[in-house]
């Protein structure tokens, strides 16, 4: 999809498809992996934030026109995936809506969260991570990936700082390489029983997503709990905290 997340919705983009989700279920809900690789798989995919929320309103207002209509006997939405297709569909609409139309993103200015000096704690923090992780596992690539970070934290504290977009795109290719480090070292049973889990939590939302998305999401869940069974941060601008 054409249109991209601009850099000022990096912090908004996952609590406040969480916040929403969660107000029109009516009760909180720690969302799962799944969850959090179906939105991970949105916003690389470029689905707007405005395109999630509509389609979660969408999904919850036929859900409960349904539910008024059975008397209230329907099980209560468990999963954002169920909102799946209709967040599809309310792209579609807003890219047919857009079509012709122009569209002008100015860059961020670094009072927006991205300050020079926040970024490279950031990156230096990120660092610290990596290096454990490849202490306890021997793993050169995740050394060369910890010391690659601390260069680009290092480049932030100068005068001609990266571009917060070139950086983001290099943190990309580093978050690529960690992933296919760790994959390597990771024994053929272990992928196999995270597979596993991903198509049985997929299995119920199956009917409400299109094979690329599914196979998107698949492979969203595999990096996530590679990344989490070892302690390794996602490495993108995009996961910096607001709170930081």
């Amino acid at each position: 999809m054409a249109a991209c997340t601009s850099m000022q919705n990096y912090f908004h983009y996952f609590t406040e498809i969480e916040e929403r989700f969660s107000r029109r279920r009516g009760s909180v809900l720690l969302l799962s992996t799944l969850d959090w690789a179906l939105i991970e798989s949105w916003r690389e995919a470029g689905v707007p934030l405005e395109a999630v929320l509509r389609g979660i309103d969408s999904a919850f207002d036929r859900h409960e026109e349904r539910s008024a209509r059975a008397k209230g006997s329907l099980r209560k939405v468990n999963g954002l995936a169920w909102c799946a297709q209709a967040v599809m569909t309310a792209a579609e609409e807003m890219v047919e809506a857009a079509t012709g139309a122009a569209s002008h993103t100015k860059p961020p200015a670094q009072s927006s969260g991205f300050e020079k000096e926040r970024v490279a704690s950031y990156l230096n923090r990120n660092a610290d991570v990596v290096m454990a992780a490849a202490g306890k596992s021997a793993n050169g690539p995740l050394l060369a990936i910890a010391k690659r970070l601390r260069e680009l934290a290092a480049r932030m504290r100068e005068s001609d700082a990266m571009p917060l977009e070139d950086l983001d795109r290099t943190l990309t290719v580093l978050e690529e390489r960690m992933v296919d480090a760790v994959r390597a070292a990771t024994s053929e049973d272990e992928l196999i029983a995270i597979r596993r889990q991903a198509d049985a939590e997929l299995a119920p939302f199956r009917s409400r997503m299109g094979t690329v998305q599914i196979r998107q999401v698949q492979q969203q869940f595999l990096t996530r709990k590679l990344l989490q069974t070892r302690s390794l941060p996602k490495l993108s601008l995009f996961y910096m905290s607001v709170s930081e």
